[in-house]
């Protein structure tokens, strides 16, 4: 049997069926489907589409798909780190390392302002509250996106799904920070605040990185991750 488009779609079916939701490992899945299924039937003619794909898909076992899954997202999430450290990178080059040591000495100054904490709580709560709109309204289009069965890549969804978990940790980190240290900022030595600057620094280049540079560059990104992106966008 020589399986046409119909054949092809009704694969793409089955994978979205047992919660494969990324359409590259779709398109891997389907393309082993594919050839695996042509095999079964070329051993035996007497078998339909379906049973030959029945077939196919017991040799994944009781976890069918998953263990395909999960090899796939260790292997992006390995790629991906690469992406934001790459992007990170970038911020320790002219003209952003001037901005970057600006920041820096900034904070450092700020620490020591008497009351400095409560400056700080007040910008982080406006900070939140700006970056939580942003995130309801990537949600709301990812949701869209969803209802209309439209084409999402493995790589687009860690840029969304690490953008808000990262976003929550820095918060939460530099709430903590705050409050972890209970005399006023501007008590403590300067090597101190230095330590403290510098954190908030590395934190909010990462935060910056994950939950604006990246979105921004997505389209970039899925581009030079997957040959095909062009092709699926202009369907």
């Amino acid at each position: 049997m020589e399986l046409i488009d119909t054949h092809i779609e009704e694969l793409y079916k089955f994978t979205r069926k047992h919660y494969v939701e990324y359409y590259d490992v779709q398109t891997e899945l389907v393309d082993h489907l594919a050839n695996d299924i042509e095999s079964i039937c070329a051993q035996n003619q007497k078998l339909s589409f379906e049973q030959a794909r029945d077939l196919s898909f017991k040799k994944f076992g009781i976890f069918g798909f998953m263990e395909v899954v999960e090899s796939r997202q260790k292997a992006m999430n390995k790629r991906y780190w690469k992406i934001i450290l790459r992007f990170a990178k970038e911020w320790f080059t002219v003209p952003k390392i001037v901005i970057t040591i600006s920041y820096f000495v900034s904070l450092f100054y700020i620490l020591r302002i008497p009351y400095s904490k409560y400056i700080i709580l007040a910008l982080l709560f406006i900070l939140v509250v700006f970056d939580l709109i942003k995130q309801s309204k990537a949600k709301k289009n990812h949701k869209q996106r969803e209802e209309k069965n439209e084409k999402i890549f493995l790589l687009e969804s860690m840029i969304g799904d690490t953008r808000q978990g990262f976003s929550g940790l820095a918060f939460i980190n530099i709430f903590n920070l705050i409050n972890l240290i209970k005399v006023p900022f501007n008590s403590l030595e300067n090597y101190v605040l230095l330590i403290i600057s510098f954190s908030l620094t590395l934190i909010t280049i990462l935060f910056y990185v994950t939950g604006y540079v990246m979105p921004e560059k997505a389209e970039e990104l899925l581009e030079e991750t997957y040959p095909e992106y062009k092709m699926v966008k202009s369907d």
